[in-house]
């Protein structure tokens, strides 16, 4: 595979892993999100507060586009993607940028995912939202 289409399958898979992390089944199974969550994760919320691995998989099925019940029903508001790309920053890292719309609420994110080697799996390492102003575009 040439490096251009190997940078082009990371870069989907980690969009894929992305996409699977705002599923509100997935929100709603810690077993689920720990496979798509690196162990040293950390995340800055829109709010400002710091995450770990542990804080995240124990508040992950309440937060904002979970079901809201941590019963995982799926029939909470979801994120809205939109503008999501990526580049390979390195063999195994690779860096998303995007934008989420949740009930009228902007955000600007940006995901760091990593495949250590022997892994066939990508991990989200960082992530970090920042709310984006109504009147900003």
């Amino acid at each position: 595979m040439s490096p251009i289409s190997q940078e082009n399958t990371d870069v989907s898979a980690a969009i894929d892993a992305e996409l699977q992390l705002m599923d509100p089944a997935v929100r709603a199974s810690r077993s689920l999100a720990a496979r798509l969550l690196d162990p040293e994760y950390v995340e800055v919320g829109a709010s400002g507060r710091r995450w770990t691995y542990e804080e995240m998989l124990a508040a992950l099925p309440d937060l904002d586009g979970g079901s809201g019940s941590g019963e995982g029903d799926g029939d909470g508001p979801r994120f809205e993607p939109s503008g999501m790309g990526g580049v390979v920053l390195a063999p195994g890292i690779v860096h998303l940028t995007y934008e989420t719309d949740f009930g009228g609420r902007r955000a600007r994110r940006s995901s760091l995912w990593r495949r250590r080697d022997g892994e066939t799996g990508w991990r989200m390492y960082y992530h970090q939202a920042t709310p984006v102003p109504t009147a900003a575009e």
